[in-house]
């Protein structure tokens, strides 16, 4: 059933024909989405979160002008622009989105047919693919000038920012939380130094800024409903100029493990270095090309510390009440936070490991 503002908004693209049906679609939890479908076509419609994204202007020019290099580069390589690559379907006056008198912001996006979206990998396969899309749409958009993009979320993945909100958390303590987790606090202070490694590395011109997504999940990857390949990225609400190691690493965090993110058994929390494996087969086999040799030798970094910064905001968020990240009982962040923890600490019991990984595929 269509609320009176989604008919306020379908009106501003009232060129696609009569709307046949709009109904809510997807598990994503920042936008409002659905899918509108018309005599001839779908499309995705959205009301955009402007409490998350306050630039919208910016976000949508992000969007747009990555879109459209995509599918450039799609058309230019033989592929299928239309099922390969989203598009920003414009207002009939030209518009990006339409801002209605309520405050609400909305966008039109194309719909991609005969897609699967899996909200957790069934396999080793599902996984790679994952880290192949990602890949892929960092090769694709390595030649993009990634400083000419907005940031959406001002130092998304700052991770010495990150450090510094988390210690004065600590500081103001204002439940009274800090006593009893102070093993956690104390983790995290032994691996203060680490929080700086790859901002260093970024600033000291050693890491280029890329195009990076920074939502690198299985659900935000389309898979063909008829082979299962990596079919198109999406959910492009965050991407900015990032760390390529750092999308690769966001993978691995999802993806190379056999819990769930908020277990409150650690003991059943694993991080699995095979499943490591098949993420770095998978991004570097689509991207490896298009890194440089420092950027291939620090993917580890990126698994750790996004790892590491996730933990770091679950914490400071339960230090700090509980406002930012949904919960549904008392120390759900807590344990949120102490499941990264354990990855973290088993990723730095089999370092080597994964610093062969890279050293492996430098030396094909």
């Amino acid at each position: 059933m269509q609320t009176s503002t989604q008919w306020q908004a379908l009106a501003a693209w009232a060129s696609l024909g009569e709307i046949k049906e709009a109904e809510p679609f997807g598990s994503g939890h920042i936008n409002d989405t659905y899918r509108v479908k018309t005599e001839k076509k779908q499309y995705i419609l959205q009301r955009i979160n402007t409490n998350t994204f306050r630039d919208v202007d910016g976000l949508m020019e992000n969007i747009l002008r990555v879109t459209e290099f995509l599918r450039e580069k799609t058309r230019a390589a033989g592929g299928d622009v239309d099922r390969e690559a989203m598009q920003v379907i414009r207002c009939d006056d030209g518009g990006l989105y339409v801002r209605l008198d309520d405050g609400s912001c909305w966008r039109m996006l194309s719909y991609i047919e005969d897609n699967v979206c899996l909200q957790k990998a069934r396999n080793e396969q599902d996984l790679y693919e994952c880290a192949a899309a990602f890949g892929r749409f960092q090769r694709l958009l390595s030649d993009f000038p990634a400083e000419q993009l907005s940031e959406t979320i001002p130092q998304f993945h700052d991770t010495v920012k990150r450090y510094g909100d988390f210690e004065r958390a600590v500081a103001e303590d204002k439940l009274g939380r800090a006593a009893a987790v102070q093993e956690e606090i104390d983790f995290l202070r032994a691996r203060k130094a680490d929080c700086a490694v790859m901002v260093d590395l970024q600033k000291q011109g050693q890491l280029p800024l890329r195009v990076t997504h920074n939502d690198t999940k299985l659900n935000n990857v389309l898979l063909d409903a008829q082979t299962m390949k990596g079919l198109c990225v999406i959910d492009l609400d965050t991407v900015m100029p990032g760390l390529a190691a750092n999308d690769f690493g966001d993978t691995v965090r999802f993806g190379a493990n056999d819990c769930r993110e908020d277990e409150e058994d650690q003991s059943k929390v694993h991080f699995l270095p095979e499943l490591y494996k098949v993420c770095a087969q998978g991004f570097l086999e689509q991207a490896g090309q298009s890194l440089t040799e420092r950027e291939i030798l620090t993917l580890p970094w990126g698994a750790k510390l996004m790892t590491l910064e996730c933990g770091m905001r679950f914490l400071t968020d339960y230090l700090e009440g509980d406002h930012y990240f949904k919960i549904s009982r008392e120390h759900h962040n807590l344990d949120r936070a102490r499941t990264q923890f354990t990855l973290v600490r088993q990723m730095e019991q089999c370092w080597e490991q994964l610093e062969e990984i890279s050293r492996t595929y430098l030396a094909r």
